[in-house]
């Protein structure tokens, strides 16, 4: 029987391990994805550190590119050989409230591609065919990875910022670097807010795009009118507030934040706003990448192979990451 090969975390603080068994078969609904890279989410940190629900041992990996390998029964649309890509959602009830109106990314009962299903540090991986999403041709297989999750989470994010001319990207990782590309396009003015002192990520930041770079604890040059915060640092949300003008928002998109400290009503009143991104939507999905059939996006990455995860990770934890990480098995 031909086994896969994967990383997978026995319990929190515990390295990633090297496992084999047996390559699963799909269910009903449900694709068998040959995985041909997998990018590396600062949420797969969380996964590792305790700090979000998820069941262990598990495979983690959620911004999964492969090919369909395997066709499971009452599936349709899809072709074996198919590339495609699987993100963070990786299934919802379809019964509750939530589902049926149209916020399945706040689903009763979701589950979470590495997380709380096995995900993409593997040779394979099952997928539940309708969170599966066709990719645009002009990526690679490491180019797309990072779409999966830091793209559409940042799409979502910008999305619920509104119109906003001006926008600072608190924390400038993957996702904010795919996201000013996209702002920038859309004749937004955007400010990146890096770690204090780290003059190279500011650098960076101004060649994707952003009009100004500069320290987290510094003030823009000007006022926002909105802020998204990628990096999971609660104190840089009464920062943010007090950046954006009046009637502005300040949206929370990670999975993970460490507690907010308490402020001032002054930085939130004048109709600022305070709000939180959760997980994402089929359309979330379809409306980003037909989006990148029209903005020329490039993603930065760097790839690494499957049995070096744990280097992938540490790095990508001690902010040496430029762009984003990628495993490839």
């Amino acid at each position: 029987m031909k086994q896969m090969i994967a990383m997978q975390i026995k319990a929190p603080g515990m390295p990633l391990e090297r496992i084999e068994r047996p390559v699963p078969t799909p269910g009903t609904g449900e694709l068998l994805v040959e995985v041909s890279a997998c990018g590396v989410c600062r949420t797969d940190l969380h996964v590792l550190d305790g700090e979000i629900p998820a069941h262990y041992p598990i495979i983690p990996g959620h911004e999964i590119v492969g090919h369909v390998a395997a066709i499971g029964p009452d599936v349709t649309g899809f072709l074996i050989g198919q590339r495609v890509g699987v993100p963070w959602l990786g299934h919802t009830c379809g019964q509750c409230p939530y589902c049926r109106s149209d916020r399945e990314n706040l689903c009763d009962a979701p589950l979470f591609t590495g997380a709380t299903r096995d995900g993409g540090y593997a040779s394979h991986a099952i997928a539940d065919a309708r969170y599966c999403f066709a990719l645009p041709d002009r990526f690679s297989d490491v180019e797309a990875a990072p779409l999966l999750c830091a793209g559409l989470i940042g799409w979502r994010a910008l999305r619920l910022a509104g119109p906003a001319p001006a926008i600072g990207l608190y924390g400038f990782g993957a996702a904010a670097h795919i996201l000013t590309q996209i702002a920038a396009a859309q004749g937004r003015s955007v400010h990146a807010f890096t770690k204090d002192g780290d003059e190279e990520g500011q650098a960076f930041a101004r060649s994707l795009g952003c009009v100004w770079a500069g320290g987290s604890s510094q003030a823009p040059p000007a006022m926002l009118d909105a802020a998204l915060i990628f990096a999971p640092v609660g104190d840089l949300v009464p920062r943010a507030l007090q950046a954006v003008r009046k009637g502005g928002r300040v949206v929370c998109a990670g999975i993970y934040m460490s507690d907010i400290p308490s402020f001032p009503y002054a930085h939130l009143w004048e109709e600022r706003e305070l709000l939180s991104v959760a997980n994402l939507t089929r359309e979330d999905g379809t409306s980003f990448f037909q989006l990148l059939d029209q903005i020329p996006v490039r993603t930065v990455t760097e790839s690494f192979r499957l049995e070096d995860c744990n280097e992938a990770l540490a790095r990508l934890r001690n902010g040496q990451v430029k762009g984003a990480a990628v495993i490839l098995p």
